[in-house]
């Protein structure tokens, strides 16, 4: 069986020329491209200046980090961080990235509707993508996500997640309120009952 490299740099078909008499045809098409993509717009504020911009942000489940374009830095001047030891990036394949390793991070502070988190970002070249939220914030917020519409809901974030945080911080101060004017109340009825 013969393998033909298809134009998107993906993998790999059965040579239709090769197949025997009475075997059956099978292709199998893989690619790096995505079939779906979902983008959202996202605030990122500089924390010097707390300057902010708005900006398309791809969400990638293949991504095991988030990244943020080296052009979009520099454009928008966001200060730069040097990382002590630079991280390899590697392709799909295995092999490292032609277009080298990261060498600095951002930290900002990322705005999705109701969610602020304070995020440090690697700066990469990323071609047409300005930021990729990879698999660290994907997990962390759990979002739920409706792949034909292509909107993204925050309804089940996780306690990684700062909003889910605050809330459960809301919900302890709202039971200690609670307990508080349970324990007034029965104050109160104590006061009466020796008024009586």
């Amino acid at each position: 069986m013969q393998e033909k490299r298809g134009r998107e740099g993906g993998m790999a078909q059965k040579d239709k020329g090769t197949a025997r008499e009475g075997d059956s045809q099978r292709e199998v098409r893989r690619t790096f491209k995505m079939l779906k993509e979902v983008w959202i717009n996202i605030g990122v504020e500089k924390l010097d200046a707390h300057e902010g911009v708005t900006i398309k942000a791809l969400l990638d489940s293949g991504a095991t980090r988030i990244f943020m374009d080296k052009r979009m830095v520099a454009r928008h001047r966001f200060k730069l961080k040097k990382l002590e030891r630079p991280i390899i990036v590697k392709n799909v394949d295995g092999m490292n990235n032609s277009r080298g390793a990261i060498t600095y991070q951002v930290e900002v502070n990322v705005y999705y509707k109701s969610h602020v988190e304070r995020m440090r970002i690697d700066v990469y070249d990323l071609g047409r993508m300005e930021i990729i939220l990879g698999m660290p914030w994907l997990a962390a917020h759990n979002p739920e996500i409706n792949w034909e519409t292509k909107e993204v809901k925050m309804t089940r974030c996780l306690l990684l997640c700062g909003r889910a945080k605050l809330k459960e911080e809301e919900r302890k101060k709202r039971e200690k309120r609670i307990a508080t004017l349970e324990e007034e109340k029965m104050v109160r009825w104590a006061i009466d009952d020796k008024k009586d």
